[in-house]
């Protein structure tokens, strides 16, 4: 009986019912858990992986190669800011041990013994790509590197990052510690959600009597001087990983996560990548806030289906493109106001770029709940 029930809930969860017209304009901070890669390179970019994506329905709106396990320098510093803004007080103080001071490659110049907050370690990391700002964070929120290494690993796998594994918070190269192009724009994109985040990768020059710092920081990431709208985010270079860059950027009602690796002109490819999609994308609204989208109709009643928030989609100029709702036809025992209760999916070309949950909009409770144990029963 109960193997039954699961396949006649799953039939149903799957019928496809209502086409919801295309509106215009909004905001949307939902974002899909996959995408489907691109088949045909509209462009030529001179990287070995590349992608951009809608930040906030993460919609792929140009790849190559984005799913290939790479080393990926300093732009793990996005996975070490993010662990730190959920694991650490930005207000505990850090002494600046011998491991964080000795260690090589690019570094803020941080001396054994200084105390420095864990909110301008982020600063010197994320701006001067300090590899001592590194070490010292991971110190300061974990006690160790290969602690916070765990904490990267377990927090990656949490937001979804499937194709990545950390090894350090600094990125330098070693043979276990590698991401895709795919991941790394999702975890921005996630980044890009809190404030913090935002404030640092944004900043261009920041004086240290801001926050009492103990030095100002100015930012070596030159995109934010070359894209409008540009509002960070990472650089990176090793010579396994060649040079890299992770960029943010405000674009017409909505905002792009743009990632080039192993790309050794990454300023002009990624200047090239954000002018393709100015010239090939435009985005529509479509649903709003609490729009009915469709309804179930039982025995006992209608539930109506409506979207929690504005749902604002990049559509290719010229592109075929189709929004469907999918709906329950069948009432268990009951459903309250506010529950999950269908799915939104847009497609390209018949393929998932965007799906969103949908909810119910009013409550609606079975008549008889021994009729439904009993029809239950029968089917089984």
């Amino acid at each position: 009986m109960k193997k039954n029930n699961i396949i006649i809930f799953l039939i149903i969860s799957l019928v496809i019912n209502c086409i919801v017209p295309f509106k215009v304009m909004g905001k949307t901070n939902d974002y899909i858990s996959s995408y489907v890669k691109t088949e045909k390179q509209p462009i030529y970019i001179d990287a070995k992986n590349a992608i951009a994506i809608d930040a906030n329905t993460g919609a792929v709106l140009y790849e190559k190669n984005s799913n290939e396990l790479v080393p990926i320098a300093s732009t793990t510093k996005i996975i070490t800011t993010l662990v730190t803004l959920k694991y650490g007080n930005l207000d505990k103080e850090v002494k600046i041990s011998e491991n964080a001071a000795k260690i090589k490659g690019s570094t803020v110049g941080y001396k054994k013994g200084e105390i420095v907050t864990l909110r301008e370690l982020l600063f010197g990391l994320m701006l001067r790509s300090g590899n001592d700002a590194a070490i010292a964070i991971a110190e300061g929120v974990a006690g160790s590197v290969d602690e916070f290494a765990k904490l990267m690993n377990e927090y990656s796998a949490e937001i979804g990052l499937l194709n990545s594994h950390f090894q350090t918070p600094h990125g330098l190269d070693k043979d276990q510690h590698y991401s895709t192009a795919y991941d790394l724009a999702r975890a921005t994109a996630i980044a890009k959600q809190n404030k913090w985040f935002n404030k640092i990768v944004g900043t261009k020059d920041i004086d240290k009597g801001e926050y009492n710092f103990t030095r100002s920081y100015h930012n070596i990431n030159k995109i934010l001087w070359k894209i409008p709208g540009a509002n960070g985010v990472k650089t990176g270079y090793t010579g396994k990983a060649g040079k890299c860059l992770v960029t943010s950027s405000k674009f017409k009602e909505s905002e792009v996560i743009i990632v080039v690796l192993n790309c050794t002109p990454r300023w002009k490819e990624t200047e090239k990548i954000y002018k393709y999609l100015e010239k090939n994308y435009d985005f529509k609204k479509v649903c709003s806030k609490n729009q009915v989208l469709g309804e179930s109709i039982f025995e006992e009643g209608t539930v109506k289906i409506v979207a929690d928030k504005d749902v604002i989609v990049p559509f290719k100029k010229g592109g075929n493109y189709s929004v469907k709702v999918f709906k329950p036809k069948s009432l268990k025992w009951k459903v309250e106001k506010g529950d999950k209760f269908g799915t939104l999916c847009v497609f390209e070309n018949d393929k998932l770029i965007y799906k969103l949950e949908l909810k119910a909009g009013n409550s609606l409770n079975k008549n008889n709940i021994k009729k439904w144990f009993f029809d239950m029963s029968k089917s089984s």
